[in-house]
């Protein structure tokens, strides 16, 4: 570091003979040498980079290096008022390299030679190089000719160098120094922060934050660190050189694009900047250090003044407790009752046990802090503590005899007069635990004994009663010694001048007269319920008579009106003639049963006049839940509903009567209309399998038959009208016939279905005839075919069944996988839905198709080929002069427009719709 002394001397330039020499020389001399260094090396720290004299730095480096090491020069030149622009320029006479020498190391050097000639330059260059030696840096291979000559990367190297001694070689950190010292020191400063991890002096700065952690540690008023990021390393390396240059007076030696956009930034740039942050934050170390030192005197002397504060505050109050409890302990009165003196022996043992522990241990703790207090003070050189008057520990010790003496017989005091007060108790206590007891036992009794509840009891009840009577007068005997010994205690405390004798005496008095009312109450209970016992067993009796007659009578009265009201299902004459027949046998004994009913209920009324007349509750009898209101109602009720069931049977004679009558009628009709409906079924099966005469005869025969159905169908509908007349009067059943109305309207159905699908297969046959050039004899073959292999006659045949009747026909199917792929594919033409059988339909299509003459997309197309006059399109005025007007409308709006190349306007596609015809493509 520079001398301080030698600052005044270098703010003048004009006192500086190396400024003087160099004002008086002009750079002329650009002569380069071409001598090498192999490496450089010093005694204080290991080997640095290797220096290729006839190598070329990286070009990045270079520049970095350049700017880096001209910034750190003009840092300490502008103490002396100068600096330099060029570095391998500035420096080659020798004057200001001398002059940055003195002012980073605060001594004086050689005077240098003012010429400018070469050998001048040369002169002071080697002064410089001699000092830069004799500080124990070893110079390799560079030599003054190469500096005079300009050359940059001998320049650098010694920059490089004097970085090293003078910047760097004086950084120690834990026994570590120069590089090593450096970047521990940064490691350490900067180990707490994020994203932040120190290894080197190139990739380790390169994202910035680095720079702003060390700025951070030590001026973290500079820079609000978590508002960084990481991803920009531009801003954050800018950010860091602005504010060291402005705030720190670290000027910018990097550039922060460079660093950036270097694939690796120049180590040795990057050193001598982080140096110069070691060294503006030294200063601060040393500041920090001499406030440490003035804050541990102040620590110790406040340290001091709390323990004198704290001495005076307990000392305060410990005196303040012993003044407030001495009167207390010396205070040998009570309130005379044994809780008040309880008490008080409770607050003495507490004051024993939790509050003159806390304040011995407080004396101990002031003579205590006391002692520790002088000795601090006499180990710092402070006066000895005199605390406030009355507080000495002398004063303090005084106090406490005083409280000890005061509590010295308290105890045994607060003892003897518990023994004397605990005898008194004891006697109350007792007192009050019989007349708890005798008063626990008479509570309720007075109103127990007064109460009429026998009146409202039942016989065994009021038996029970009486038992609980004799057994209380037992228990009201056994209490009388309860109630002399309460008399005696009473007596016992007012010889003894109890302090709450009065209510002692209002209490003894209140329970003796309480004892001589139960006993006279109890007498006249005794009487009340023998009396009640007495009438209770006559009227015990009438119930019992009741109980014994009422039962079997109301058994009697509820299956008379069950059976009354019983609902009945009967379907003839006869069983509604034995239901009324029984029903006269029952009323036969009417007479009797209205005399048993008048004898029972004349004994319920004897019993309940008998406990009105004696004021006794009238209760319900114990040996039947039957009531005498009960039994009338049901008896009223048995009167009335004979009539009813008298008139409800002579009407279901009636109804079953006219039920007979449309039995009748109805069999008459249905044994005519069934086995007519039988007979046509018989004709349409005949029809179906002979195939008697042409197409056109069986279709005249059928339509003859369709007829009479038509005819026949009013003896259908009179039969439907009976039915639901027979349906209306719920008749289910009809011995007269073995036809129902369902098995007609079914037959009748099935008869319509069945010459509706015939005709339908004679007119379809007739129309492939017609249409496909069938003759009719064939088609009386295929159907001949069909009805022989259709064994179940439901007009449609199995797979089996069917490739045995192609067999039959001439079809020649294989027994091989061929002949099941041949006969496969002719399914798939008769069953395209794959329901497993071939309808007749099918059938008839598939045998009269390959026979047929039938019209084809090809015909038609040439057909509409004529009318064009051979053109692949058609016009709408041709369909229209050649066709039908139905007929051709019916073209030209499913016809869809022509699209050929020779397309005319309003041309339509006869083609497409031709396809469309027969199913060859979508219309």
């Amino acid at each position: 570091m520079m001398n301080p002394e030698m600052n005044g001397y270098y703010a003048n330039p004009a006192n500086s003979v190396y400024m003087q020499a160099y004002q008086q020389q002009s750079p002329y001399d650009q002569a380069y040498s071409a001598k090498g260094i192999n490496q450089y090396s010093d005694d204080y720290m290991q080997q640095e980079e290797e220096w290729e004299r006839e190598g070329v730095l990286d070009p990045l480096w270079e520049k970095q290096q350049r700017k880096t090491f001209t910034a750190w020069c003009n840092s300490h030149l502008r103490k002396a008022g100068t600096q330099i622009e060029e570095i391998n320029e500035d420096f080659r006479n020798g004057l200001k390299l001398m002059l940055l020498l003195e002012v980073i190391s605060g001594e004086q050097l050689p005077k240098p030679d003012r010429g400018k000639m070469r050998f001048h330059k040369i002169a002071n260059v080697n002064k410089a190089l001699d000092y830069i030696q004799s500080k124990g840096v070893k110079l390799v291979s560079i030599g003054a000719e190469e500096i005079v000559d300009g050359n940059l990367k001998m320049t650098l190297g010694m920059i490089w160098t004097i970085i090293l001694r003078f910047a760097i070689q004086d950084i120690s950190v834990e026994e570590m120094s120069a590089k090593e010292g450096l970047l521990l020191w940064c490691q350490r400063k900067t180990q707490p922060y994020k994203n932040v991890n120190v290894q080197n002096f190139h990739m380790s700065f390169k994202d910035g934050l680095a720079f702003c952690a060390l700025i951070h540690r030590h001026r973290p008023d500079l820079i609000d660190y978590d508002k960084l990021n990481k991803d920009e390393p531009l801003k954050n390396l800018n950010l860091a050189f602005d504010i060291a240059e402005k705030h720190l007076d670290i000027p910018k030696m990097l550039d922060a694009e460079e660093i950036t956009h270097s694939a690796k930034p120049d180590e040795k740039s990057v050193m001598t900047y982080v140096s110069s942050y070691y060294h503006a934050f030294a200063g601060a170390q040393k500041a920090e250090t001499a406030a440490n030192r003035i804050c541990k005197v102040l620590k110790v002397n406040q340290e001091n003044e709390r323990l004198m504060e704290e001495y005076e505050r307990l000392a305060s109050d410990l005196l303040e407790w012993i003044r407030r409890t001495t009167p207390w302990l010396e205070n040998r009165t009570t309130d005379n009752t044994l809780p008040g003196t309880q008490k008080k022996l409770a607050e003495f043992r507490d004051y024993r046990r939790v509050h003159k522990p806390p304040r011995l241990e407080q004396k101990a703790k002031l003579e205590t802090d006391f002692n520790t207090l002088q000795t601090k003070l006499r180990l710092s050189n402070r006066p000895a503590y005199l605390p406030s008057e009355g507080k000495l520990v002398s004063d303090i010790s005084n106090a406490w005899k005083g409280l000890e003496f005061a509590e010295r017989g308290f105890e045994e005091w607060l003892l003897s007069e518990l023994m004397r007060l605990e005898r008194l108790d004891h006697l109350a206590k007792k007192f009050k635990h019989k007349c708890d007891i005798h008063e626990s036992w008479a509570n309720g009794k007075e109103d127990l004994l007064e109460a009429q509840d026998f009146k409202r009891c039942k016989l065994n009840d009021l038996k029970a009663l009486i038992k609980k009577h004799e057994a209380f007068e037992s228990d009201l005997a056994a209490h009388q010694d309860r109630v002399e010994q309460i008399a005696a205690i009473a007596q016992e405390l007012n010889a003894l001048d109890y302090h709450d004798a009065a209510s002692v005496n209002a209490r003894c008095e209140k329970i003796c007269r309480n004892w001589d009312l139960l006993g006279t109450l109890t007498s006249k209970r005794r009487v009340a319920l023998e009396e009640a016992e007495r009438i209770l067993e006559h009227v015990d009796s009438l119930f019992l008579e009741y109980a014994k007659r009422a039962a079997p009578y109301n058994n009697w009265l509820d299956g008379a009106r069950e059976d009354l009201v019983d609902m009945f299902i009967v379907h003839s004459v006869d069983e509604i003639q034995g239901l009324i027949g029984a029903h006269e046998q029952f009323k036969a004994t009417l007479p009797e049963a209205d005399k048993e009913y008048n004898s029972i209920n004349a004994l319920a009324q004897e019993a309940h006049h008998l406990c009105q007349q004696h004021g006794l509750q009238i209760v319900e009898n114990p040996y039947t839940s039957i009531q005498p209101i009960e039994l009338q109602s049901k008896w009223m009720e048995v009167q009335q509903l004979v009539p009813l069931r008298d008139q409800t049977l002579q009407n279901e004679m009636n109804k079953q009567k006219q039920n007979d009558s449309l039995r009748i009628l109805f069999a008459q009709k249905a044994n005519v209309v069934g086995p007519w409906i039988e007979r046509q079924h018989d004709q349409i099966a005949s029809a179906a399998v002979n195939m008697q005469g042409g197409l056109e005869q069986q279709m005249q025969r059928l339509r003859t038959m369709e007829q009479s159905l038509s005819q026949y169908k009013p003896n259908i509908d009179e039969l439907e009208n009976i039915n639901k007349e027979i349906q209306e009067a719920m008749i289910f059943e009809n011995r007269h016939t073995g036809y129902t109305m369902e098995t007609i309207r079914v037959g009748w159905e099935q008869l319509g279905v069945s010459i509706a699908r015939n005709i339908n297969e004679v007119e379809n046959q007739i129309l492939t005839r017609d249409s496909k050039g069938i003759t009719e004899e064939q088609m009386n073959e295929f159907r001949m075919s069909f009805n022989h292999f259709d064994k179940s006659r439901t007009r449609r045949l199995e797979p089996k069944e069917f490739r045995s009747c192609l067999i039959s026909l001439g079809y020649n199917i294989r027994d091989d996988k061929q002949g099941d792929a041949d006969f496969q594919r002719i399914m798939s033409i008769v069953d395209p839905n794959n329901t497993g059988h071939v309808s007749f339909d099918s059938f008839m299509d598939f045998m009269t198709r390959d026979a047929s003459d039938q019209d084809t997309a090809d015909q038609i197309i040439q057909s509409f080929r004529v009318l064009a006059n051979n053109k692949p399109y058609i016009t709408a005025d041709i369909l229209r002069s050649e066709l039908p007007p139905d007929q051709a409308q019916y073209c030209i709006q499913r016809m869809q427009p022509y699209r050929g190349p020779d397309a005319m306007h309003g041309a339509l596609d006869y083609t497409s719709f031709s396809t469309a015809l027969y199913g060859e493509s979508d219309l």
